[in-house]
């Protein structure tokens, strides 16, 4: 039996949180908050700038904030935001932050 390994997470995400505005949109569109978060812990950022995907790759090693952002049912963005000291991960809608 072959397993399926997968890739250890860049960083600790902490306390996994989401806003209501966000659970209702993932689940309006079938979305997994799971599998977002998996794209963000593996360095997966999303469609932020090529600014914040530097920012964010120096702030695995240098232990800043890391910002991803994704898109939902091709036009609604979600954030994720996972703190500084590595305490909590936020899964928000813009306008809530």
């Amino acid at each position: 039996m072959n397993a399926f390994l997968l890739p250890q997470p860049l960083f600790p995400l902490g306390r996994t949180l989401i806003t209501p505005g966000a659970l209702d949109l993932l689940a309006n569109f079938n979305q997994s908050p799971s599998s977002l978060l998996f794209r963000h812990a593996s360095g997966d950022w999303g469609c932020v700038c090529e600014e914040d995907a530097t920012a964010n790759t120096s702030a695995v090693n240098d232990g800043s904030r890391i910002l991803s952002a994704f898109s939902v049912g091709g036009f609604t963005t979600v954030w994720i935001i996972t703190e500084a000291d590595r305490s909590s991960t936020t899964i928000l809608l813009p306008e809530e932050y």
